[in-house]
């Protein structure tokens, strides 16, 4: 194992080709990174390191994600909090030497990789939380076993539109993505594309049967997100394994012609 750089909020272990992430637990520190416990993080999934003064004599490190290499910071797109950044290290202002170097370390690993400062990643490069995730929305519970994700709606919150179209089933198959929309924000809800809607959002998350909306207490960022970014891995494996199935049923179609010729 590589050297150790731990601050307030996490431990950070560097390794040949990765950074080992390991979450601090404590009531001063985010429900969502404690609930994602460790993550490894590519020194291909970055672009870069920033360095910069906190709060109260300290001194942060934020390694900057690449955009797609993340499930989970694609489905947040943004929203997260500043405590809940899974990228950030909270060091004592005494230790920056130490930040430094290991700041320079991480770009002279980056650079080595050669890539593009602002190239997306072609692919997901860091794990999203494995499955099997549920969470009760303000409107039913949303469940995701790895393959299909499951509404069920509760007779109290659920719009009338719902109640008619019944719980619902979406095989990530039949998914292009999804919209996840904080809780600690008006409007809070997570959204699936459906691959037979084009991509498009019909009406409001209300009454969308692909939809489930969040409110006081429900869809909390901590539950709620690490579903989403799961689904979005998954969703991309099944995007991805989807011109090689479509490739071989040619061919095997064609061994079939073959034969009757």
């Amino acid at each position: 194992m590589g050297d150790v750089l731990a601050g307030s909020n996490a431990v950070w272990e560097f390794d040949a080709d990765a950074v080992l992430i390991r979450y601090e637990r404590g009531l001063r520190n985010s429900r969502l990174l404690q609930v994602l416990g460790q993550r490894r993080v590519p020194y291909a999934a970055l672009t870069g390191v920033e360095l910069a003064p906190g709060r109260r004599g300290t001194l942060v490190l934020r390694a900057v994600p690449r955009p797609g290499a993340d499930p989970l910071m694609e489905a947040a797109d943004g929203q997260l909090k500043e405590a809940a950044d899974p990228y950030r290290l909270v060091l004592p202002a005494a230790r920056e030497p130490l930040a430094e170097q290991c700041a320079e370390r991480l770009v002279t690993a980056i650079g080595a990789l050669g890539a593009g400062e602002d190239e997306p990643a072609a692919r997901h490069l860091v794990d999203a939380p494995a499955p099997p995730l549920s969470f009760k929305a303000y409107d039913g519970r949303a469940s995701f076993d790895g393959h299909t994700v499951t509404f069920r709606w509760s007779w109290t919150g659920a719009s009338t539109p719902k109640w008619r179209a019944g719980d619902q089933h979406f095989p990530v198959a039949g998914l292009t993505g999804l919209e996840w929309r904080s809780p600690e924000a008006p409007g809070g809800h997570l959204r699936l594309l459906p691959r037979d809607g084009g991509g498009r959002l019909p009406g409001s998350a209300d009454d969308d049967p692909a939809a489930v909306v969040f409110g006081l207490g429900y869809g909390p960022v901590h539950e709620s997100l690490p579903l989403a970014a799961a689904v979005l891995a998954a969703v991309q494996r099944a995007a991805r394994s989807r011109p090689a199935l479509e490739r071989d049923g040619y061919s095997r179609a064609a061994d079939v012609d073959d034969m009757s010729a």
